[in-house]
């Protein structure tokens, strides 16, 4: 009955992590939950991205003479056709440039997350999970 323990993990394999590591380990942790709240603020934008050119095709049905509604802040103004086009149209590059700060954010911290990520898989193997477990 003698087992090998080749393949299987051994609890009390003991594995020394120096504080520097911890440092490492900690940070990665760090960067791992900015990522995750960028990628959440990044679907909200997008989503908002989605209705403002909604609403451009929307407008695109409406009557010349109509006045638009045009929310800003917590209040509506009367604007006309293409003054309310060219609102979205604004918003719509203004939020653009949003999700493009946001995107080229997530990439550099992910790029510093995988810089961590071969040193500590390097020196530690299996004995440590970076993954996550939704992707």
């Amino acid at each position: 009955m003698a087992n090998s323990g080749k393949g299987t993990f051994q609890p009390d394999s003991d594995v020394h992590i120096s504080y520097e590591d911890q440092q490492k380990i900690n940070k990665f942790a760090r960067l791992n939950a900015k990522v995750d709240d960028i990628k959440d603020e990044l679907k909200v934008k997008q989503n908002d991205m989605k209705n403002l050119e909604e609403a451009v095709e929307e407008l695109s049905l409406a009557d010349e003479s109509d006045k638009i509604p045009y929310l800003v802040g917590e209040v509506f103004i009367c604007q006309s056709l293409e003054e309310t086009l060219q609102s979205l149209e604004e918003n719509k590059k203004r939020k653009q440039n949003e999700i493009n700060e946001l995107e080229a954010k997530c990439e550099e911290l992910k790029s510093l997350m995988s810089e961590l990520k071969a040193h500590l898989y390097g020196k530690f193997g299996s004995h440590i999970n970076l993954e996550n477990e939704e992707d």
